[in-house]
């Protein structure tokens, strides 16, 4: 698959303005076009409309381009719901809205910790990749530890995780054993919700329907999620310092994106998009040279220093 995908929340009309269906049948096209091969929705985006409109992409598409979704946060289901049989009727609907016979990817969707540590989820998993429902299955998680746990559950293809230059603690543990074990690493809130595009001020206002304005401190789900953790106004500090230390020939989204791909533990990162403009600029990071390992060893010291005590949340 390609080491740049592109991330579908953003079509599901969940961030921020709803995106106009002429619209995203433009950030996709463009997203192929630029050679964009892996795609990642879930059932709760937009309540199915971002699996719909991926699923009216895959009709052109289906043969060469992967589709992973997610199960696990419908309100029936989240916090304490799961069962065997609402596993399979949410992966009939995510097959209805997307078209397929197989679901590419099946991820448990940031489920609660104690549910993957009771470990029935993934048997119910593997049935259903016996019965050919879902080709492969993995875990999108929020924590370090969760990640160690479904580590250990045999047939986990991948594990879906934030990861950038504010967010640096998995480099230490989680990368090495998923690499060990052959888990594929996918890299969500590659920019931090945008921070690192350094595009923001302090007097930068969200939308009100826009996580990055009512999330800002989790007051709805992990505030892990929104600016990966960091309260917007030091991230806007932290940004400003991180941009001195671009190369000269890069901008700072490009150093962000091309500082997670550095990590060869990864397999993809799916940065979203609002608009077609955005794709092909992150599609030209799979090209660009490594960073220098002194730019590496720069920009640890730099989160280990100067970031590392301001991230909130499970982590």
């Amino acid at each position: 698959m390609s080491e740049v995908g592109l991330g579908c929340w953003q079509i599901g009309a969940d961030w921020g303005n709803e995106i106009a269906k002429n619209e995203t049948e433009q950030i996709l096209n463009k997203a192929f076009e630029s050679g964009i091969m892996f795609y990642d929705t879930a059932d709760v985006y937009g309540d199915g409309r971002s699996e719909k409109l991926v699923g009216e992409f895959l009709k052109k598409n289906e043969k060469t381009v992967k589709v992973a979704t997610k199960f696990g946060r419908n309100g029936d289901i989240f916090p304490d719901n799961y069962t065997q049989k609402g596993l399979r009727d949410g992966v009939e609907a995510s097959r209805k809205r997307l078209g397929v016979e197989q679901l590419d990817l099946l991820q448990l969707h940031c489920i609660p910790t104690e549910e993957l540590k009771k470990g029935a989820i993934f048997d119910w998993l593997r049935t259903l990749q016996k019965e050919g429902k879902i080709a492969h299955f993995g875990a999108s998680v929020e924590s370090v530890e969760e990640g160690l746990i479904c580590l250990k559950q045999d047939g986990l293809q991948s594990l879906q995780v934030i990861f950038n230059i504010f967010r640096q603690k998995l480099v230490k543990e989680l990368l090495p054993q998923a690499k060990a074990k052959g888990v594929g690493i996918i890299v969500r809130l590659p920019l931090a919700s945008g921070l690192l595009t350094g595009k923001f001020t302090k007097d930068t206002e969200f939308d009100e329907n826009d996580h990055r304005n009512f999330n800002q401190n989790g007051e709805v789900f992990n505030v892990g999620e929104t600016f990966a953790g960091l309260p917007f106004k030091k991230g806007v500090e932290l940004t400003n310092e991180l941009k001195e230390l671009c190369p000269e020939n890069m901008t700072l989204a490009e150093m962000s994106l091309r500082w997670i791909l550095d990590h060869d533990e990864v397999s993809t990162i799916i940065p979203g998009a609002s608009s077609p403009k955005h794709i092909e600029q992150n599609a030209k990071v799979s090209e660009l040279q490594p960073l220098s390992n002194e730019l590496m060893q720069t920009l640890e010291d730099f989160y280990t220093k100067k970031v590392h005590s301001h991230i909130r949340g499970k982590y």
